[in-house]
């Protein structure tokens, strides 16, 4: 039983990830900390919050969808933002890799969750 957004897996990997993320973007040369690290930040904890906040209106079942759109949109921003971070040097090739195969996890389970309610 779902009593909570928090009960969701994908919620909870989503602020898992985001924490790591967080984490991450600190190593970053001090320029960096304020634009990529930013943003990488914002769009990874979007993530999370838009879960949390769609499943919180608990109007409607097209409202939670929508929000989970919006969720799998910063889902993909955050796999962007990673690319850059491996480009730039930020990250070893091998931190990529574990970044990115948790956002597309999460965005799996998010699509995944879209498609049982079509």
């Amino acid at each position: 039983m779902i009593g909570s957004y928090r009960d969701l897996k994908v919620y909870e990997k989503a602020y898992e990830e985001s924490l790591r993320i967080h984490r991450m973007s600190l190593g970053f040369p001090s320029f960096e900390r304020h634009e990529l690290g930013s943003q990488i930040r914002r769009a990874s904890k979007s993530v999370a919050m838009n879960i949390a906040e769609g499943y919180g209106r608990k109007s409607s079942l097209a409202e939670f969808k929508r929000f989970l759109v919006l969720a799998l949109g910063s889902c993909d921003e955050v796999q962007v933002q990673i690319d850059y971070c491996r480009d730039l040097g930020y990250i070893s090739p091998e931190e990529h890799g574990r970044y990115a195969d948790a956002y597309m996890q999460i965005g799996k389970m998010l699509t995944g969750m879209l498609r049982k309610w079509q």
